[in-house]
């Protein structure tokens, strides 16, 4: 009970969540992939600034993420850009160094030096600077396994209806968002409610 009322004390959980307001249920809920942990799944792209804007919140939140609880990231491309970025995010989680460098790809875009990732030549730059092996990176980034995993990744965007970005869902059943909860802060305790 007291951890629920914490969750409950900050951002839009303070009032309790209310569907149709904050967070709507699924006309069609989606089988989840996670067996029998929750499964959470975040839709983004680097290129979005509201999703870089979330990115600091949803991190802090995945460090505490209870062990029923399985959190997954699948980025959409809204744009031809988008897509680039798309196959950044597969190459990086592939390599193994998406929890480390994600922050960093958001501040690249996002931040001071607004570095374009999408273009692949800056994007392998980009990943060599940050100590990664060049040729690895390149070869994993045109690779069959990473262009299977973005075409993955837009059968489940449209299976969700996916139509901006950030978007959360919970379970194959809820979707939230920062807009409809109040602030990107708040999302964390929406998730844990929902």
């Amino acid at each position: 009970v007291a951890a629920t009322a914490g969750l409950l004390a900050s951002g839009a959980g303070a009032q309790g969540l209310q569907e149709g307001k904050n967070f709507f249920r699924l006309k069609s809920p989606q089988p989840v992939e996670t067996g029998k942990k929750i499964e959470v799944i975040e839709f983004f792209s680097y290129g979005c600034p509201h999703c870089a804007d979330l990115e600091p919140h949803l991190a802090a939140w995945h460090k505490r993420l209870p062990p029923d609880v399985q959190f997954r990231r699948v980025p959409v491309a809204f744009q031809p850009a988008w897509e680039n970025l798309g196959k950044v995010y597969y190459t990086l989680d592939t390599l193994g160094e998406e929890a480390r460098l994600s922050p960093e790809v958001f501040a690249a875009i996002h931040g001071g030096a607004r570095v374009n990732l999408s273009q692949e030549q800056r994007f392998l730059d980009w990943a060599a600077s940050k100590g990664l092996d060049r040729k690895k990176v390149e070869d994993t980034y045109n690779s069959f396994g990473v262009t299977s995993k973005f075409n993955r990744s837009r059968a489940i965007a449209k299976d969700y209806n996916v139509q901006s970005v950030p978007l959360v869902i919970v379970d194959g059943k809820f979707q939230v968002s920062s807009d409809k909860v109040g602030s990107h802060a708040a999302m964390p305790a929406a998730i844990n409610q929902l």
